[in-house]
């Protein structure tokens, strides 16, 4: 994946998360994201800086949302 690529991904994971709190009120849990001091607007952060700023954004969205009750999808009738 390209930087630019990386870096746009990056983006849409921050608005997937704030939307995902405003929607729910749950909050994610983003220690370590934050400890990266890497944004989506950051970019002269390095291709590896913002990589590992994605993987710690998706784990905490995904601990937020495992918590969750979902309902079984039903198959639809044909």
């Amino acid at each position: 994946m390209k930087k630019q690529e990386l870096i746009h991904l990056h983006g849409l994971l921050a608005e997937v998360c704030n939307n995902y709190e405003g929607r729910t009120g749950q909050t994610v849990e983003r220690e370590e994201y934050e400890s990266l001091g890497v944004r989506p607007t950051s970019i002269h952060k390095s291709k590896t800086d913002h990589k590992a700023a994605v993987f710690a954004l998706t784990g905490g969205i995904t601990a937020a949302m495992s918590g969750e009750e979902t309902e079984p999808v039903s198959a639809a009738a044909d």
